[in-house]
């Protein structure tokens, strides 16, 4: 079903940041819905076109490669669409409407906010408006990975009702606090990386499963 399918009663899950076929057969095994493998070399979690190429090959249908860019040229960016099979672009540095438009080129993309206390929804939902998807991440130094949740509740609820079918929530999930943000937000989405990570860029089996548990037990609980 991919990421950006809106059903309701089912949220969907995406892992970032995988760099190994163990911890990519892991997250399959799990019932994940998406995958991001992140272009940014300066991550722990950076992976090459090449690499990620050979990764996405062991997606099933309906599991989508998610291609997380941070300011890209051209250049790089053709070298990743060249090489990896990506099904959906993630921008998720200082991008312009028009530039992920055109860097897309027809391919469903999302923008990531980096959401601090004077954040625009408003502003940046009508800007981003040809979206396929708006992902919230926590304002941290970096371009995200930080694992730091901000503050839900500054998430206007008016924008949030207009705007869920198309949310992806991310910063700081983890299997504690998912329930929650499910719950409160009822995101299309959830996003997750170092809340299923031993260290930074080493995922854990473990985790994953149960980060999807989580998600799933959440939805239950929204439908009863």
């Amino acid at each position: 079903m991919g990421l950006i399918t809106n059903s309701p009663g089912r949220t969907r899950v995406k892992i970032c940041g995988l760099k190994t076929p163990g911890d990519v057969d892991a997250a399959i095994a799990s019932g994940v819905d998406a995958l991001g493998f992140v272009f940014y070399p300066p991550s722990p979690r950076a992976v090459t076109p090449n690499i990620a190429a050979a990764l996405i090959s062991r997606l099933p249908a309906g599991v989508d490669a998610v291609g997380l860019v941070v300011n890209a040229t051209d250049a790089e960016f053709e070298a990743i669409r060249a090489a990896a099979p990506i099904t959906l672009w993630q921008f998720h540095g200082d991008e312009s409407p028009e530039e992920c438009q055109r860097l897309a080129a027809g391919q469903p993309w999302m923008k990531a906010a980096r959401v601090g206390s004077a954040f625009a929804f408003d502003d940046f939902s009508l800007q981003y408006r040809q979206a396929n998807a708006l992902l919230l991440d926590a304002l941290v130094e970096g371009y995200g990975g930080g694992g730091v949740p901000f503050d839900w509740s500054g998430i206007p609820q008016a924008w949030i009702s207009a705007n869920a079918p198309r949310v992806v929530l991310s910063g700081g999930l983890n299997v504690h606090n998912v329930g929650e943000a499910i719950a409160r937000l009822h995101p299309c989405a959830v996003d997750v990386s170092s809340g299923v990570e031993i260290s930074k860029g080493v995922k854990d089996h473990a985790l994953m499963k149960e980060f999807i548990e989580a998600v799933r037990a959440a939805d239950a609980s929204t439908l009863t």
